[in-house]
């Protein structure tokens, strides 16, 4: 029986292993703070069926992990054809998102998607395009990266034109978006200089932001308060929930601050975490998503193929910076951002393409594998051969 699962495993589960653990891990540890952050909501929404929340969560969290393991399956190099074409879509996207979407929190992030029901923020599908069109383009330009006209021109111009369309409605999101592609580039060679010249972009892109954005008034209050020593509502029912949690914690489903805490199942789950978790579960999720970004950059350090490489390196760095930003935020280090915990809070199309990313990871991961195996088998039969 055991002999029959592993051949199962080896043949349909592939990549990185410990990633899949990892992923794996986070995606169970959400489903149980979900399912008791959630509580307050079920009272005032849904007659006390926190039921409700717990399969429809669960739910996104299984589709997440079906599409993260489609997505494995498929070879990325694939992925590098349809950048341009993702890029392209995600453009008139945010625009429309931005004039007509729907508004949530005083910013139309979000797109109604007719018959599912469901809403779709198209900044998760820039986010994807942008990290995977700037592999891409680095890769094919390696040997001319300092070529204004034909390297640098694109992809400035790509980095500063999407970054400040999702700053329109979402100012977190972009900043962590530019922070990536920054890493990304210095990661793909881009002289200093170069990459100089796309902070100065990137300054310009947020001040237009700020004045014309729908959140720039709510992002520079949030900057201001921080810096004045200003604790928010939220930041205060967070403290207090981390100061209940201690070192072992409440217990799992324990937690009083889901009550007093607003956004506890999705902007401030971490609280919940530590309240229920203690500091021990604090930071054992916190080493989950650091094990997460080493083996990410391990396929990058594994990788003979500059695409494979970049791709890993800049949508790991996207997935574990949100997660650091989201615990920051938290624990008290910086301005309330509004970004999600990644496998953990509670989320619909965000899951679905956090899922998307760590498959192409895995993809990249498996497809190093794969060429490793070929080596060896090579390697072998020339030494059969003497």
């Amino acid at each position: 029986m055991i002999h029959r699962i592993k051949e199962w495993t080896d043949k349909h589960i592939q990549g990185d292993p410990v990633i899949w653990l990892v992923v794996i891990c986070l995606s169970v540890f959400g489903i149980l703070v979900v399912y008791s952050a959630a509580g307050s909501l079920a009272y005032r929404f849904a007659d006390g069926n926190t039921e409700k929340y717990l399969i429809r969560h669960t739910l996104m969290v299984a589709l997440s992990l079906l599409v993260m393991w489609v997505a494995h399956k498929i070879d990325y190099r694939y992925y590098s054809k349809l950048t341009k074409y993702a890029l392209i879509i995600s453009a008139p996207l945010l625009l429309y998102a931005w004039q007509y979407g729907s508004k949530i929190n005083e910013a139309n992030r979000w797109i109604d998607l007719p018959f599912i029901g469901i809403q779709f923020q198209p900044s998760d599908l820039a986010k994807l395009a942008l990290i995977a069109a700037l592999a891409t383009m680095l890769a094919k330009r390696q040997q001319k990266i300092d070529d204004i006209k034909e390297s640098l021109i694109p992809l400035l111009a790509w980095c500063g034109g999407i970054c400040g369309l999702i700053a329109m409605t979402n100012i977190s999101t972009a900043v962590l978006l530019f922070m990536t592609c920054m890493l990304l580039l210095f990661i793909g060679r881009v002289p200093m200089k170069y990459l100089a010249m796309l902070v100065v972009v990137g300054f310009f892109a947020g001040l237009l932001a700020i004045q014309f954005g729908q959140r720039g008034g709510t992002g520079m209050s949030r900057m201001t308060n921080f810096f004045n020593g200003e604790v928010p509502y939220q930041v205060e029912q967070s403290y207090i929930a981390i100061a209940k949690g201690g070192v072992l914690g409440q217990g799992p489903g324990n937690s009083v601050q889901r009550n007093f805490l607003p956004e506890a199942f999705s902007d401030f789950v971490f609280a919940i975490i530590i309240e229920e978790y203690g500091i021990i579960g604090g930071v054992f999720v916190l080493f989950l998503y650091l094990v997460l970004l080493y083996r990410g950059m391990r396929v990058v350090a594994n990788s003979d193929r500059a695409f494979g490489g970049l791709l890993s390196a800049g949508l790991s760095f996207a997935i574990v910076i949100q997660a650091l930003v989201n615990i920051g935020v938290v624990v008290g280090l910086g301005p309330v951002t509004g970004q999600t915990l990644p496998l953990i809070s509670m989320g619909g199309t965000s899951l679905l393409f956090t899922g998307l990313s760590l498959g192409i990871i895995l993809s990249v991961s498996r497809g190093e594998q794969e060429d490793m195996s070929a080596i060896n088998g090579e390697l072998r039969n020339t030494a059969r051969a003497i």
